[in-house]
């Protein structure tokens, strides 16, 4: 059966969630060595993305199902004239670059070569509250600083399509960054709804951690998902960020918001 002939998932899906399943450090290991098995494709995504259960990791603790994770294949995608292909490198590198920093806000995401579609990336699929997102989080209040953090990815990544809903509010509370393939191009592409902080300082902890970050390299792994030149740019990013020590405000005539924003 062709990538584009699955049928797509219905109803509500169920995520991993901390009391449920395994450790974060466990997840890598259990993408990068199970068995896939697609359930279905997942709705309101211009590229093709799947529903996978990781064969083999059911009762992972009590009262849970099987692990399952989103499933990006490299045939799905389509062709974009700004960014050179192989947009699903750049999920995997968006976790690279989440844990590098130590924020920790991408869930687990590798590149699989022997997926059911062929290459792609491999990210863990997280149980949220869909109705949330950054425009209601923020409505709410109480948690800029996290946002603050989202705010801070963005620029280094240069992520050219943070939409709201791709802040996931998980079950535990925890918040969470998905759908990364666009990010990490070596001009400025930032489009983002998170200009919110503009102007702002940025938090002393996390200029800390870019100052390391850059200090440190590129990160391992990194160079087998970026060329070079976008490598050394996103560090270029970073330090930068850390130098003026405030979020920046739009630059250029480019429309500084995606499109649809949720």
């Amino acid at each position: 059966m062709s990538p584009d002939e699955r049928p797509s998932t219905t109803g509500r899906v169920s995520g991993w969630r901390p009391d449920s399943g395994p450790t974060l450090e466990e997840a890598v290991e259990l993408l990068a060595s199970r068995e896939l098995t697609i359930e279905g494709r997942l709705p309101w995504s211009s590229n093709l993305t799947y529903l996978v259960t990781l064969e083999g990791t059911e009762g992972a603790a009590a009262g849970s199902g099987p692990v399952q994770a989103v499933y990006k294949p490299h045939q799905g995608e389509q062709s974009l004239w700004d960014f050179p292909d192989g947009l699903f490198r750049r999920e995997a590198a968006a976790h690279v670059l989440s844990e590098a920093l130590g924020w920790g806000v991408i869930p687990p995401t590798i590149v699989r070569e022997d997926a059911p579609f062929g290459p792609g990336s491999l990210q863990l699929f997280i149980e949220s509250d869909y109705e949330q997102h950054y425009f209601t989080l923020l409505e709410e209040g109480g948690r800029e600083d996290e946002l603050k953090v989202f705010c801070a990815f963005d620029i280094v990544a240069n992520n050219a399509d943070r939409k709201s809903g791709h802040v996931l509010y998980a079950s535990d509370g925890r918040l969470w960054g998905i759908d990364h393939g666009l990010c990490f191009h070596e001009q400025h592409k930032l489009r983002t709804v998170i200009w919110d902080f503009a102007d702002e300082e940025v938090p002393q902890l996390l200029v800390a951690d870019l100052r390391r970050f850059v200090a440190q390299g590129v990160p391992a792994g990194m160079e087998e998902l970026l060329s070079e030149a976008e490598a050394e740019a996103m560090l270029d990013r970073a330090a930068q960020l850390a130098d003026i020590g405030y979020f920046p405000e739009p630059l250029g005539d480019r429309p500084p918001y995606p499109w649809p924003l949720v």
